[in-house]
C-alpha cells in the first residue's frame, strides 16, 4: 500500500485551485495528470523582475518593472486591425503600453488615468519610442508583492500561458511536505546536499539563471533520490529471481562438445570467457539473468547456442526471442547452419505463421518434439505452451522492456526459475548498463572472430557525389555489393522515405534493374522479399532508410555509403558500418557529410574513422549528445528518468548501485528507520516492480 503521506501527491491535477478539465486535459500533454507530474516540471528559464530603472534611463530593450502614471488611452475605431495604446510617464520619459485584440473596458478598469500603476514586462525602443506590449503584471503600488522578482520560466502547452502555468505548479508545490529522510548521512553532508522537500522547492524557486544549471546541489540531490530507486528496485528485482529455485544445467555433455568440434574456426578468448561466466550461471540450481554485450560481428550467437545446447543436453528447450521476423528467421538460418550434423531440433514461429502448420509446430513444441524455439513476441502469446522451458535467449535485448522479460520467463516449468540470457549488438556505456541493466550480470566480447579485416571508413563532401557514384561501377565490377543508406530528414524536409525513393530512382537509372529500395513502411513480407534477392545477388546495390541497421547479414556486401552521416548519431553510424565487413573481402563505408557545421558533428566523423571499438564508441556518444538519443531512437528498454539527466549526474550512479547493495545486506526487508524512509522513496519514485518484490519476500 502506497504510504499515507504520498497520498496528496498522487491525486489528480484537477483537484488543484484553478485547474478544471480543460485545463487539466492541456497540462497531461506536457506534464502529466498528477500532482506529483508537477514536481518534477522544471523550469528552463529564469525571468529576472528587479531591474527598475526611471524611463528616461531606458537606453536598450529589457526586462523592467518601472512605477509609472498612467496617461491617454487610445483605442482603435471598432472592426480595425490597430492596437490598442496606454501612454504612462514618471516624470523622466513616457512610453507606450500596447495591446493587440484587446478589450477595451477592461484595459480601462485595469489602467486608469491618472493613477499610478507597478508595470512589468519587456521595454523595446520602437521608432526612438518606449514601448511595451502586453505587460506581464499590471498592479496598484499596495500589491507589490504580487511581482515575483525572480520568476522561473517552465515548458507550456499551447492553451496555458507562463502565468497559468507558474500559478498551477505554485498550487502543486504546496502540497508537497518533508518527508522522512532516506540518504545515508554520511553521504548527505559530503555532498552537502538539502533534505528533500527544500531542495523541490529550491529548484522551482531558483535565485538565479546558475540555479538551473543541472549540477547545482538541489538537481544533483534529486537525481540521486532517482538513481537510488532505481538501484533499490533493480536490486530487490535481481535477488528475487535469484531466489528462484532453478535448475542446474549440463554444460559439459556431448552436444556442446560435437558444436565446438564441428565449428570451422576457433572461439576467440573472449567468446571462451563470456562462455564461461554463462556456464557457471547455468551449472548453479538458482535462475541466471544475464546480458551478453558484443560489437556487430563479434560472434553472440554461437556462444547463445551453447548456452541453448546446455538445455538441451539436459532434456529441457529453449527459445530465442529477436525482434523483428526478418531477424528471427535470419536467426534461425545460421542456427541451422552451425547445428548441421547434430541431432537437435529447430523451428521458427513468428506472427506470420498461421493456420494447420501453426498448430502443428505448437503441438510439437508442447510434447518435447521441438528443442529450440526462433521467433518473434509471438513466443510469449497465451497458446504458446513448452513441453519444458529451462532457457530463454533475448535477442536486441533493448527493444524489449522488463515487463517483456518477465512475460517470457513466466513460460518456464511452475515453481521453477529459468535462466535468461539477454544480448545486445548496440555497445551500451557502463553507466546506462547500471541503470537499464543493473538486475543482471553483464558479460562482454571484446574481441571480433579471427579473419575479420577492419573495413576502411572515409569521410566525403556530398558535393562529391558524382564521384562516388562513378566509383561504384570499379567496386560492383569486382563482385561488391552494396548498401545505400539515406539520411534521417529533418521534419521541415520532404520524409526520409522519399529521400530514399529518389535516390532509389536515380540509381536505378544508372544501374538498371539491379538497384533494390526497403523503408519503413513497407510490409514485412515485401521487405523480406527485397533482402532475401539482395542476399542471393540477384540485387546488388540496396537502397534503404535505416531498417537495415540490426543483425542484417549478408556477407558479400562489401560497400556501405551513408549519406548526410552528420545527421545520424555515432552508435548508429556504428552498427550500419557494422552491416559490411562480415566476409573475407576488403570492406569500405564512405560517410557523406552535407555540412558538418556543428563540433559534434565533426567529433563524430573523427571517431568513426578513428576506431572500429563500439564500446569506445558508445562512451564517446554518451559524451557527444546525452542519453536522450544515445541508441537513435528511444529504446522501451532504457528507464526514463524525470529528474536525472545521464549526461550530467551519470557519475552518481555507481554511488546509488553500492548505496543500494550495502541498504539489502543490512536491512534486506527495509524495516529499520531508514528502510521505511527508502519505502517511501521507492514509492514515490514510482519503482512499484521493487515494491512488489519487497512484499512477495
Amino acid at each position: 500500500m502506497r504510504p499515507e503521506i504520498l497520498y496528496p501527491f498522487f491525486a489528480e491535477t484537477v483537484s488543484l485551485p484553478g485547474v478544471g478539465g480543460r485545463i487539466a486535459q492541456l497540462l497531461e500533454k506536457v506534464v502529466g495528470r498528477r500532482v506529483l507530474d508537477l514536481f518534477w516540471h522544471f523550469p528552463v528559464d529564469v525571468i529576472d523582475r528587479r531591474n527598475s530603472p526611471k524611463l528616461g534611463e531606458i537606453r536598450h530593450d529589457q526586462m523592467v518593472t518601472v512605477e509609472v502614471e498612467i496617461g491617454a488611452h487610445d483605442a482603435p475605431p471598432p472592426k480595425t486591425r490597430r492596437p490598442y495604446r496606454v501612454w504612462c510617464h514618471d516624470g523622466t520619459a513616457q512610453m507606450q503600453l500596447v495591446f493587440f485584440h484587446a478589450k477595451g473596458d477592461y484595459i480601462r478598469r485595469q489602467l486608469p488615468e491618472g493613477e499610478k500603476r507597478l508595470i512589468s514586462g519587456r521595454v523595446e525602443i520602437f521608432n526612438g519610442q518606449l514601448q511595451m506590449s502586453h505587460p506581464d503584471y499590471m498592479v496598484t503600488a499596495d500589491k507589490r508583492d504580487d511581482i515575483p522578482a525572480i520568476e522561473p520560466v517552465y515548458p507550456l502547452t499551447a492553451g496555458i500561458s507562463g502565468r497559468v502555468m507558474g500559478r498551477i505548479v505554485r498550487a502543486a508545490l504546496d502540497r508537497a511536505v518533508d518527508l522522512p529522510e532516506w540518504l545515508d548521512p554520511a553521504l548527505k553532508k559530503r555532498e552537502g546536499w538539502p533534505d528533500w522537500h527544500e531542495a523541490l522547492l529550491a529548484v522551482h524557486q531558483p535565485a538565479n539563471a546558475g540555479e538551473l544549471d543541472p549540477s547545482c546541489k538541489t538537481r544533483r540531490r534529486l537525481s540521486y533520490d532517482e538513481f537510488l530507486a532505481n538501484q533499490l528496485a533493480l536490486a530487490l528485482i535481481r535477488r528475487q529471481s535469484k531466489k528462484k529455485k532453478g535448475r542446474a544445467l549440463n554444460t559439459e555433455g556431448p552436444l556442446v562438445r560435437q558444436l565446438v568440434e564441428n565449428l570451422p574456426y576457433d572461439l576467440t578468448n573472449s567468446q571462451k570467457q563470456c562462455i564461461a561466466e554463462i556456464n557457471a550461471d547455468l551449472a548453479d540450481p538458482s535462475s541466471m539473468m544475464r546480458l551478453l554485450q558484443g560489437d556487430v560481428g563479434s560472434g553472440k550467437t554461437v556462444v547463445a547456442l551453447i548456452s541453448m545446447l546446455a538445455a538441451v543436453q539436459s532434456g529441457a528447450q529453449a527459445a530465442l526471442l529477436a525482434p523483428t521476423e526478418i531477424l528471427a528467421r535470419q536467426h534461425y538460418d545460421s542456427l541451422m547452419e552451425m547445428i548441421d550434423g547434430l541431432n537437435i531440433r529447430i523451428a521458427v514461429l513468428t506472427g506470420r505463421d498461421k493456420g494447420k502448420a501453426r498448430e502443428k509446430l505448437l503441438a510439437d513444441l508442447a510434447s518435447g518434439e521441438i528443442d529450440i524455439l526462433v521467433g518473434t513476441h509471438a513466443l510469449f502469446q497465451k497458446d504458446v505452451v513448452y513441453h519444458d522451458l529451462a532457457l530463454a535467449v533475448i535477442d536486441e535485448q533493448h527493444r524489449f522492456g522488463v515487463e517483456q522479460r518477465m512475460a517470457l520467463a513466466a513460460k518456464g516449468t511452475p515453481g521453477q526459475g529459468m535462466d535468461i540470457l539477454a544480448m545486445t549488438a548496440t555497445p551500451i556505456p557502463r553507466t546506462l548498463t547500471l541503470t537499464a541493466y543493473g538486475d543482471m550480470d553483464v558479460s562482454r566480447l571484446t574481441e571480433k572472430p579471427p579473419g575479420r579485416l577492419p573495413v576502411d571508413t572515409r569521410t566525403i563532401s556530398l558535393n562529391r557525389l558524382d564521384e562516388v557514384v562513378r566509383s561504384l561501377h570499379r567496386a560492383l565490377e569486382g563482385g561488391a555489393r552494396i548498401y545505400w543508406i539515406c539520411p534521417l530528414v529533418e521534419e521541415s524536409e520532404k520524409s526520409d522515405l522519399a529521400a530514399a525513393e529518389d535516390r532509389f530512382a536515380q540509381l536505378s537509372q544508372i544501374f538498371g534493374g539491379r538497384v533494390g529500395l526497403v523503408h519503413g513502411k513497407m510490409k514485412g513480407p515485401e521487405k523480406d522479399k527485397v533482402m532475401a534477392a539482395f542476399a542471393k545477388g540477384e540485387l546488388d546495390i540496396l537502397v534503404a532508410t535505416t531498417v537495415i541497421e540490426v543483425g542484417v547479414n549478408v556477407p558479400e556486401a562489401t560497400v556501405m555509403v551513408i549519406e548526410h552521416a552528420e545527421r545520424f548519431g555515432l552508435a548508429q553510424l556504428h552498427q550500419l558500418r557494422g552491416r559490411v565487413g562480415r566476409g573475407s573481402g576488403k570492406s569500405v563505408c564512405l560517410l557523406l557529410y552535407g555540412n558538418l557545421g556543428s563540433e559534434t558533428a565533426r567529433a563524430r566523423m573523427k571517431i568513426m574513422r578513428e576506431t572500429e571499438d563500439g564500446f569506445l564508441i558508445a562512451e564517446e556518444d554518451l559524451r557527444l549528445r546525452g542519453a536522450g538519443e544515445l541508441l537513435g531512437t528511444r529504446q522501451s528498454g532504457m528507464p526514463d528518468f524525470k529528474v536525472a539527466s545521464l549526461e550530467f549526474h551519470s557519475n552518481l550512479i555507481p554511488i546509488a548501485r553500492d548505496d543500494a547493495k550495502l541498504i539489502l545486506e543490512t536491512d534486506p526487508d527495509l524495516v529499520n528507520e531508514r528502510g521505511k524512509a527508502l519505502r517511501v522513496l521507492l514509492y514515490l519514485m514510482e519503482q512499484d516492480e521493487g515494491i512488489r518484490y519487497l512484499r512477495s519476500g
